[in-house]
C-alpha cells in the first residue's frame, strides 16, 4: 500500500481512558480507503471502511510526535455523517523505534512491561486507542500479512511468531487501558503463503501459541476478530473462511469472530486500463463476478463483515495492478454497481447457507424480515441451469450488476440460465460465472439443478 507524506503539525490529546462514540449503526459489507472521495463512497453505501494508522507519519522522529493528519479528522466525520464505521489498522514501524528495518522492524522493548515508557509499542498503541476513541475508531487491526517471510514480496513484519503474539498482546493490555471499549483484530493474512510452502497455516500456530499461554483466558485471548484476505479464485473463498472458523472452534475460541478484511480479483482486462500479469487473466465481469460470488461465500461460511481491496486506486501509475472499484481517474468499474448492490440489498441478511455440485453454487440468504435471496452461478465452462420452487407467481431477478426484471414461475417453478465461466489453461476456471439473484419470499425453496440425466436437488449446509 502506498503511504501518504505531508507536512505536519502536532495536535493536543489527552491520555488514559476514553470514552467512544456511541456505535454506528452498520451493514456488514466495506471497502479499503474509501475516505478519498467521500461523497462517491457514501453513495456506494459502505458499512465501514480500513484506513491505515501509520506509526511512522503519526511520529516520525520520536515518541514526543504526534502527528495526525495522515488520518485527517475530517474523514473521520465524512465517515460517520455516511454512517460508516472506520476501523484502522497499525503498522510501520518507524526507523527510531527499532533497531530492525524501518517499517517492518520489532519495535524497540517490545517485551519490556506494558507500562513501562521504553516499551515504544504500547505507547504509541495507548496513546492513538486514547486520541482516536472519542472521534469513533475503536477497532485495530494489529499489523497486516505477518505470515509472509523476508525476502517475499509483501513483507511487513520482522520477528517470529512468537514476536507477533507479543505485539499483540501488547496491544490488547495497552488498548484496553486507553479504551475498555477497543476491539483488537488480528492482522490479515495470506493462508496461500504457508500452504504453496507445505507450511501448517500461520493462523493455526498462532492460535496455539495463544492458547498455551496462561494469562491469555483472563484477557479475552488478546483479540477479538481473525482476519483474512482471500483473491482470485471464486471456490476457495468457502474452504478458507469454514477452515479458520474450524481452527477457532477447535481452540475454543467459538466466540471470535472472522472477517475478511480484503477480497478482490483485480482485472488484467480492462480495456481503459489493461495490465500484464503473468497469472489471472481477468475481465471486467469476472472482477464483478467474484467479489458478489466471494461474499456470498464468505457469509456462508461464517464470516461477519467482508471488505474489497480497495475503493479507489489513487495515485496509480499506469499499468499498475489495478484492485479498485474506481479507477485511478476515478472512472467506475462494474465493480463499483456490484458492489452497491450488495452493499444496499445484502446489508440485513440474518442467515446464509450454501448448496454446490461439481457445475453449479447456489447460496441462499435470509433477511431480516424473512424474505430469501437466492444467488447463482456456473463453476466450470459450461452453462447450466437451476428450478428453484415458487410460493408466488412473480419473483424479482438481478443480475449482478443490481438491474432488476420481474421473472413468472412457470409451471409452480423458476428457471435460471447461468452462463459459463470463463475459463483459460493456466487459471482453470479461476472466477466462476456470472451472479444471478432471485428474490422469494420467506419459506423453504428447493433448488434444483437441472442436467441432461434429469434433475438433481442442491441440498443447502
Amino acid at each position: 500500500m502506498r503511504r501518504l507524506w505531508v507536512l505536519l503539525l502536532p495536535l493536543c490529546f489527552w491520555v488514559g481512558p476514553a470514552r467512544a462514540q456511541e456505535p454506528l449503526s452498520t451493514n456488514p459489507f466495506g471497502v479499503v480507503e474509501g475516505f478519498w472521495l467521500p461523497d462517491t463512497v457514501c453513495e456506494l453505501g459502505a458499512g465501514w471502511e480500513r484506513i491505515i494508522f501509520d506509526w511512522s507519519q503519526h511520529q516520525p522522529d520520536g515518541r514526543d510526535d504526534w502527528y495526525t493528519m495522515n488520518v485527517d479528522d475530517r474523514w473521520l466525520q465524512a465517515a460517520r455523517d455516511c454512517n460508516r464505521e472506520v476501523v484502522a489498522i497499525f503498522k510501520h514501524t518507524p526507523a527510531w523505534a527499532t533497531d530492525g528495518t524501518p517499517g517492518a522492524g520489532l519495535p524497540r522493548g517490545l517485551y519490556l512491561d506494558v507500562d513501562d515508557e521504553n516499551n515504544l509499542w504500547a505507547q504509541f498503541v495507548r496513546k492513538s486507542v486514547a486520541y482516536y476513541a472519542p472521534r469513533g475508531v475503536t477497532r485495530f487491526i494489529i499489523w497486516n500479512e505477518p505470515d509472509i517471510e523476508p525476502g517475499t514480496y509483501g513483507f511487513e513484519l520482522e520477528g517470529t511468531l512468537d514476536d507477533y503474539y507479543q505485539m499483540l498482546k501488547v496491544a490488547w493490555l495497552a488498548a484496553k487501558e486507553a479504551n475498555p471499549d477497543a476491539q483488537i483484530h488480528l492482522a490479515g493474512t495470506t493462508y496461500w503463503h504457508d500452504v504453496n510452502a507445505g507450511k501448517r497455516l500461520y493462523l493455526d500456530r498462532l492460535l496455539e501459541r495463544i492458547t498455551s499461554d496462561p494469562t491469555a483466558a483472563a484477557h479475552g485471548y488478546y483479540f477479538d476478530v481473525a482476519s483474512l484476505h482471500i483473491y482470485f479464485r471464486t471456490e476457495t473463498v468457502y474452504d478458507i473462511v469454514r477452515q479458520t472458523r474450524d481452527l477457532l472452534d477447535r481452540y475454543g475460541l467459538t466466540d471470535k469472530r472472522i472477517w475478511v478484511n480484503e477480497m478482490n480479483a483485480a482485472p488484467t482486462d480492462d480495456p481503459l486500463w489493461p495490465v500484464v500479469r503473468p497469472q489471472y487473466q481477468l475481465d471486467l465481469e469476472q472482477q464483478a463476478a467474484f467479489i458478489v460470488q466471494a461474499t456470498a461465500l464468505a457469509l456462508a461460511a461464517g464470516a461477519e463483515r467482508v471488505a474489497v481491496y480497495k475503493f479507489y486506486d489513487w495515485n496509480l501509475q499506469p499499468g499498475g495492478e489495478s484492485f479498485g472499484l474506481l479507477r485511478a481517474d476515478q472512472s467506475r468499474r462494474p465493480a463499483f454497481d456490484s458492489w452497491a448492490m450488495v452493499t444496499h440489498r445484502l446489508s440485513d441478511v440474518t442467515g446464509a447457507e450454501w448448496a454446490s455440485s461439481k457445475t453449479v453454487d447456489v447460496v441462499r440468504l435470509t433477511h431480516a424480515d424473512g424474505h430469501i435471496t437466492l444467488l447463482a452461478w456456473a463453476k466450470t465452462d459450461a452453462a447450466a441451469q437451476v428450478r428453484i420452487s415458487a410460493a408466488a407467481d412473480t419473483a424479482l431477478l438481478l443480475d449482478q450488476y443490481g438491474k432488476e426484471q420481474d421473472v413468472a414461475a412457470v409451471d409452480g417453478a423458476y428457471r435460471l440460465e447461468l452462463s459459463a465461466a470463463r475459463c483459460t489453461r493456466r487459471d482453470g476456471c479461476a472466477v466462476s460465472g456470472a451472479v444471478q439473484l432471485l428474490v422469494l419470499p420467506a419459506g423453504e425453496s428447493r433448488v434444483e439443478e437441472l442436467q441432461s440425466s434429469g434433475s438433481v436437488e442442491l441440498p443447502f449446509e
